[in-house]
Parts: structure tokens; C-alpha cells; sequence
């Protein structure tokens, strides 16, 4: 099977170098976490793969597909996207139903005459993203939670074949988060979940189904791999010129940091 993800030396320049070369394979059944400090190209790698920054060099594939070789508008209705940007995008009166109908169209909220088969769907995903009880509650009552997993639920409506996360847990409270966590573990087991790439500052983000880190520096790839090869507390002090101790609890993750690297306290 061809890889979901294919990145070969891929360069973006805009004054300054954004992104060096980066070499990625995504396969089938795998599912990712992008880490790094703040400027490592988290954001503007997901901006290459979606299509909204252009690139200077090298090539990407995604789903079979090759940029500058298909329409990407086309492309991403098969790439399910959840960002912080699509939060704003959302009218306040819009109910949880509405915008995850709209998913499968790839707009906001609901436009247009809503097929009975769309709407059957639509409430389908709000009980499999756990939202059923707040189905009709307008947007702007919901928890930045229950906005996450409408989100989700949107991207779902689409039927996509690669998730992307871009920072879920932003702006969640720690119960919030762990919750959504939860969630996104319980999502990621499900039969015919889609690929999922989740991006983090954060390794106590990395849920247990997560299989493979891409860790980011300087625009450039540290270390790509199996998490067990690439979690480790050398390459986490590399990639964020610290001292970092990773420990591991039951699947997860937490750190503990000491002094920058090089600055005397």
C-alpha cells in the first residue's frame, strides 16, 4: 500500500530558511505524533502537507496524491483538520449537528438542503464522539472541550483517511484535557479510525495508540522513528536545548526540565 504521508527533501524558504529538508513516511496502520519547541516547523510542515504554504523544494505525497500534480482543494475533503483557526470560523448560534453536517461538504456549519441519509450520519458521529446530550446547544455555550470534539466530529462527517491535530489541547484546562485525551484514545481504537497526526509542544499529549514521533528541530528532522526509539530523554534535550528527564507511567508521558543547556543559574 502506498504511504499516507510522503515527504522527500522538502525546503521552504520565505527570506529566511523555514524548513531545511525534511524526509517522512507515513505508512499505513501507523499512527504519529509531530514534537519540537516553539520555531522547530511544526506549523509550517502541516501548512506544506495541506497545501497552504507553497514549496520551495522537494516533494509531497499525501494519500497517493502529489502536490503540484492534483487539485489540493480536491485533496483535502479527504483530510480531516483540526485546528484553532476552524474555532473562529464558527458562528456562535450554530448547534453541534450543524457544523458536523457541514464536515462532509468541507464548509462551516450547514448550507443548503440537508439530506435525511446526512442527517442520520451526523448524529451517528455525535455519539461517537460522545456529544449526543449537546446536540442542539449553539456554539458559543460549549467548552473549548466539547468544541474539540465537534471538531472532530466534523472532520469524521467526511469519512477522512488522515487526521490531523494541530494542538488540540490548547487553552484546555488539565481535567479538560485529560478528558479529551481519553477520548482521542478511545477514537484512535476504534475499527477503521483514520490515520492520526497529532502535533504537540507536549509529550504528556502522546496517548498510548500514538505508534511514531517525529521529533522537529530548527526546521529540520532529530529524530523520525517507532515512539519507543525516538522518546528518549537525550533526543528530548536536543530538541528543546535542555535538560530533560522523560519518564513513563503506564503509557504515558511526563518530563521533568533542569537549566537550559549552556546558561549558568
Amino acid at each position: 500500500m502506498a504511504p499516507v504521508i510522503a515527504v522527500s527533501k522538502l525546503r521552504v524558504e520565505r527570506e529566511v530558511v523555514i524548513i531545511g529538508s525534511i524526509d517522512w513516511s507515513v505508512e499505513p496502520g501507523q499512527h504519529w505524533v509531530i514534537i519540537g519547541a516553539n520555531g522547530s516547523g511544526k506549523t509550517s510542515l502541516l501548512s506544506a502537507l495541506t497545501g497552504y504554504l507553497p514549496l520551495t523544494g522537494g516533494e509531497i505525497s499525501v494519500l497517493g496524491e502529489t502536490y503540484g500534480r492534483t487539485d489540493w482543494r480536491e485533496l483535502r475533503k479527504r483530510v480531516g483538520i483540526v485546528s484553532s483557526s476552524i474555532h473562529q470560523l464558527v458562528e456562535g448560534h450554530q448547534t453541534p449537528l450543524d457544523t458536523i453536517i457541514g464536515g462532509r461538504h468541507a464548509v462551516i456549519g450547514m448550507w443548503g438542503e440537508v439530506r435525511p441519509a446526512e442527517r442520520i450520519e451526523a448524529r451517528k458521529i455525535l455519539r461517537q464522539i460522545e456529544a449526543d446530550v449537546i446536540s442542539h446547544r449553539p456554539w458559543r455555550v460549549l467548552s473549548q472541550g466539547e468544541r474539540q470534539r465537534v471538531l472532530i466530529g466534523r472532520a469524521l462527517m467526511a469519512r477522512p483517511e488522515l487526521l490531523i491535530l494541530d494542538e488540540p489541547c490548547a487553552g484546555l484546562d488539565p481535567v479538560a484535557r485529560e478528558h479529551f485525551l481519553q477520548f482521542l484514545e478511545r477514537l484512535a481504537r476504534t475499527r477503521q479510525a483514520p490515520t492520526l497526526v497529532l502535533v504537540s509542544h507536549h509529550v504528556e499529549e502522546i496517548i498510548p495508540s500514538i505508534s511514531h514521533v517525529l521529533l522537529l528541530r530548527n526546521g529540520g528532522v532529530l529524530a523520525a522513528g517507532r515512539k519507543s526509539k525516538v522518546l528518549t530523554s537525550s533526543k528530548l534535550s536536543e530538541a528543546f536545548n535542555a535538560q530533560v528527564k522523560l519518564r513513563r507511567h503506564r503509557g504515558r508521558y511526563s518530563i521533568t526540565v533542569g537549566a537550559s543547556v549552556g546558561v549558568v543559574i
